[in-house]
């Protein structure tokens, strides 16, 4: 598996060792109530998907077993760290990798967390890979969406989320501490001025990948990660309350909360019918359509984006300003902070974001008396024009943009010309001075017109390598070492775990039972697990007792009421 360099920053050893014996009971019964609803409520192709993507049901996965399994898809997995960005997510996805959160929810958040986890990622995620329609759909979006123009806004709304999300999973987090997350979140969602094309692109992943629906819209099957992994909306999500709508783009039209359940979920035909929608939002963004409107889209996001001129030519960095003349042409262009340009998405030879440190810029179109670019000029014509290595020139471009200084090199690429270096340049447009001497070279790219424009720059190994990426940003909170492990609690489930392993001992785990009551441990997922180990066996009276007290709990009114509900129907 190839990962780009910019990308192997995210990914992480899984730490199996650290998973505690707390952890691996709380992964069983999310599984064991997993595996009796969605047998009738997840698509069909779930449970086939367990089996070939290396779900384990008993224990946490390895991550490099799912990695193994993948493979077979044509998909491989990586383990990274957290809430990894957006973009970074899925630029994984479309180079068909599955990246997977190793961390291991608390069980006193068992029935939903907003951060990302291994039940979420492995066995929400990769078991729905094994259809290929779906992961044809992946594949698509992923590429798709890698493309897609992040606003500065979005990136505060998801540090934000992040934030939040790592706050309510840690379970020694303060109350005020969650609601100044709240208060956080809440003011950077404020702030956002429009709807970027990556926040358009999440809303249709969250209403498909995370809370799909599929089938008839009367009886619909699971397929999103988020409620394969949610122990309370899987079931939440079937009931009438929830209003079913039949998927389309206008999916994009409504917003969600990721820290709260959904009030409405869209149901797909099939998963073919997810990539043809897909395909038709896509004719809408800026990689498609370019020309002015790329422009400004990337202009106003603020972000790193790259514009794609004729030639294949990618100039990647922040748009800052550009110029149209009376006939709708982009004339000039702009770019602030480090600047790459590149041919076929490789970083040219000394035209790196070191080198284009505080911007780039350069006209754009035909040279006004021939009335073509320089690029399709012919020797005789380029000998006319006086540009030719260590030369003067003065070269005029429709649109009143005026260039004059020495030439002192040429860069071709299949014989056009791309880059012409100058020195001692001046760039005027009417009265205003682009370019000065002083400022340095000037380098001159032989694009005539913006043909495409997408997020995140063309060749990402070459400018992270010049220009790393501020890691605290993306970096999770450390939870697995600010969580403080009740070492009491996950010694009994030691106990319990040693005490059925090769053989049950039932004596055994009536000893533990009575120390667990005389040490005042009131714990609910404590008491399942001695009656899964016991497989249930009310004929006697201790685990009898157990089992009355989970079935007075889940007789409450409440989402983990009802998950030990399930749990306790599925020993029937």
């Amino acid at each position: 598996m190839i990962i780009p360099n910019h990308l192997k920053q995210y990914v992480v050893n899984q730490d199996y060792k650290s998973y505690t014996y707390i952890d691996q009971a709380t992964w069983r019964f999310i599984m064991k109530i997993s595996t009796d609803f969605f047998k009738k409520n997840a698509d069909e192709i779930y449970f086939e998907g367990l089996k070939k993507t290396g779900i384990t049901l008993n224990k946490i996965p390895k991550i490099e077993s799912i990695d193994q399994k993948l493979s077979n898809f044509g998909w491989r997995a990586v383990c990274v760290r957290g809430f990894i960005p957006p973009n970074a997510f899925m630029e994984f996805q479309s180079l068909k990798i599955l990246p997977i959160a190793a961390d291991m929810r608390s069980h006193k958040n068992i029935t939903y967390t907003p951060s990302p986890d291994i039940a979420h990622e492995a066995a929400g995620h990769a078991p729905i890979i094994a259809n290929k329609d779906y992961s044809e759909y992946l594949i698509n979006y992923g590429e798709i969406a890698s493309k897609a123009i992040f606003s500065s806004e979005d990136l505060e709304v998801y540090y934000a989320i992040r934030n939040l999300s790592d706050i309510k999973e840690n379970i020694n987090s303060e109350e005020k501490e969650i609601k100044n997350a709240e208060i956080k979140l809440e003011k950077a969602n404020k702030s956002i001025t429009y709807l970027s094309e990556s926040a358009i692109l999440a809303r249709m992943n969250w209403w498909t990948v995370e809370y799909g629906l599929i089938g008839d819209i009367k009886n619909p099957k699971i397929y999103g990660a988020g409620l394969l992994s949610s122990v309370a909306e899987s079931e939440n999500c079937l009931k009438k309350e929830v209003k079913k709508i039949p998927f389309s783009i206008d999916c994009i039209n409504y917003d969600y909360d990721i820290t709260e359940q959904q009030p409405q979920l869209f149901v797909t035909p099939n998963y073919k019918f997810l990539s043809k929608e897909l395909k038709e939002l896509a004719k809408s963004m800026a990689f498609n359509r370019g020309g002015e409107y790329g422009l400004n889209i990337a202009k106003k996001a603020k972000t790193l984006c790259t514009v794609v001129l004729d030639d294949n030519i990618h100039i990647s960095g922040k748009v800052k300003e550009y110029i149209i003349n009376q006939k709708k042409q982009i004339i000039f262009i702009s770019f602030d902070g480090p600047t790459q340009i590149g041919i076929n998405k490789k970083q040219l030879k000394n035209h790196g974001p070191d080198y284009h440190f505080e911007g780039y810029s350069s006209p754009l179109g035909n040279l006004k008396k021939i009335g073509k670019p320089i690029s399709k000029l012919s020797n005789i014509e380029l000998i006319k024009s006086n540009i030719i290595k260590n030369k003067s020139v003065k070269l005029k471009f429709e649109g009143d943009i005026i260039l004059s200084g020495k030439i002192i090199s040429i860069l071709k690429n299949n014989s056009k010309i791309i880059i012409i270096t100058f020195e001692n340049c001046t760039l005027k447009y009417k009265s205003k001075t682009l370019f000065k001497p002083e400022w340095g070279n000037f380098d001159l790219v032989c694009g005539s017109r913006v043909t495409s424009v997408y997020g995140g720059v063309c060749d990402s190994s070459n400018y992270f390598s010049k220009i790393p990426i501020d890691k605290k940003k993306y970096e999770k909170l450390n939870l697995n070492n600010e969580k403080k492990v009740d070492h009491t609690l996950n010694n009994f489930f030691k106990k319990i775990k040693e005490s059925s392993e090769p053989e049950v001992n039932i004596d055994e785990l009536e000893k533990i039972y009575i120390d667990i009551k005389n040490k005042g441990i009131d714990d609910w997922l404590l008491k399942f697990e001695l009656l899964q180990v016991t497989n249930c066996n009310l004929e006697i009276n201790w685990i009898k007792s157990i089992f009355d007290d989970l079935y007075n709990l889940s007789s409450e009114d409440s989402d983990l009421s009802r998950a030990i509900r399930r749990a306790l129907n599925s020993f029937n």
